[in-house]
């Protein structure tokens, strides 16, 4: 199973859920879903955050140790 970090990349640029869900266009409680990993974003919803961001994509993904 595979983990997002959107939560510790938004933090490390001190940016909030509020900040990157007005950024996407999406609600925040979607974006809060994605950052405590009860949803995971679509890849290019991903790619989107990425961008949004300016990081690389797998920045985002973290592997579990499942």
């Amino acid at each position: 199973m595979v983990m997002n970090r959107i939560k510790v990349v938004l933090a490390e640029q001190r940016r909030t859920c509020k900040w990157l869900a007005t950024e996407l266009g999406k609600s925040e409680n979607t974006v809060s879903r994605w950052t405590t990993n009860r949803t995971q974003p679509s890849v290019q919803q991903l790619y989107d955050i990425a961008a949004v961001l300016n990081i690389d994509v797998r920045c985002l993904l973290t592997p579990s140790k499942e």
